[in-house]
């Protein structure tokens, strides 16, 4: 291997093979870097929700037990203030016009 060209060809090949096979490396620890982010911000989304779910389900009892009615009752109700409660402000909105 005294031939310098040659040399060059082949030192110019490993080189290339061995950034290659660190550009590969680089590129699957960001891979799976992403996928465990994208794996544990689900993971604590699923938390939060359950999290708010038990706050909810929580706050409607004490409700339901302080007014003595039942949840959807008392969704009902307020659906029904929050109805009356637009069409008061549509006509204010009209009247003021």
């Amino acid at each position: 291997m005294s031939n310098p060209v040659t040399k060059s060809f082949f030192v110019g090949r490993a080189t290339a093979e061995a950034l290659t096979e660190k550009i590969e490396d680089a590129l699957a620890d960001l891979f799976s870097s992403i996928a465990k982010f994208d794996a544990q911000q689900r993971q604590n989304l699923r938390e939060f929700v359950a999290i708010v779910q038990a706050k909810v389900e929580q706050e409607m009892g004490e409700v339901s037990k302080q007014n003595g009615v039942d949840a959807q009752e008392l969704i009902d109700n307020l659906r029904a203030e929050i109805a009356q409660l637009k069409a008061e402000l549509q006509k204010y909105r009209h009247n003021s016009q």
